[in-house]
């Protein structure tokens, strides 16, 4: 989804609880590995990698100066012969110390071991933060979460399009400008960028 659809989507979502609920997600996020720097770990479950958050954060990084957000991706599995910012194993979590930021984001209830390894995370000082559909369990870990329902009740947004909400948020400059048309000129500015400027090659 590119930034002209984002937008879109935004101004079908004006005024709605999901716009509030996703800026405020992406909020915590950019605060948490603004505040701390020490770094972004994105993980899934053991039947969902995700793979296109990781990639559309890593862009928002490229484009928005905030070098933070490029996240690095934990893997359940990591194939043989894969480039090293592919090949991090869950392992990673039981590293991750206070100062890191650690993202988990599944549709589907996370199983035991990652629960575990979520646990040791959050006891090493990590700030937890879920994207999922509200396992209770997940939820008691997390510092925040944003509840993506599973069922379709034709009210809610499925995780994909979320996620799409969420990291062009968090690469939003929120900071006020001094005059109205310095800011609009901003934005105009960054869409021009982010549609003329070939996304980093990393995934």
């Amino acid at each position: 989804m590119d930034a002209v659809r984002v937008a879109l989507l935004r101004e079908v979502l004006a005024g709605t609880e999901w716009l509030r609920s996703t800026r405020r997600f992406a909020g915590a996020l950019r605060s948490s590995v603004g505040a701390y720097g020490g770094g972004l770990l994105l993980v899934g479950s053991a039947g969902y990698e995700p793979w296109h958050l990781a990639a559309h954060l890593d862009d928002e990084a490229a484009w928005s100066g905030l070098p933070e957000l490029s996240p690095t991706l934990v893997r359940h599995r990591v194939p043989a012969g894969v480039p090293a910012h592919l090949s991090v194993g869950l392992g990673r979590l039981a590293a991750a110390r206070r100062g890191e930021t650690l993202l988990v984001v599944t549709p589907e209830p996370p199983e035991a071991t990652l629960l575990e390894r979520v646990h040791d995370a959050r006891r090493g000082g990590t700030t937890v933060l879920a994207l999922d559909s509200g396992d209770e369990e997940l939820g008691a870990l997390a510092h925040d979460a944003l509840t993506v329902p599973a069922t379709d009740d034709g009210t809610s947004l499925d995780l994909d399009t979320v996620q799409h909400l969420v990291s062009a948020a968090a690469g939003e400059n929120t900071l006020p400008a001094p005059h109205g048309r310095r800011r609009f000129r901003d934005r105009l500015s960054r869409l021009a960028d982010q549609l003329t400027t070939p996304p980093p090659v990393r995934w």
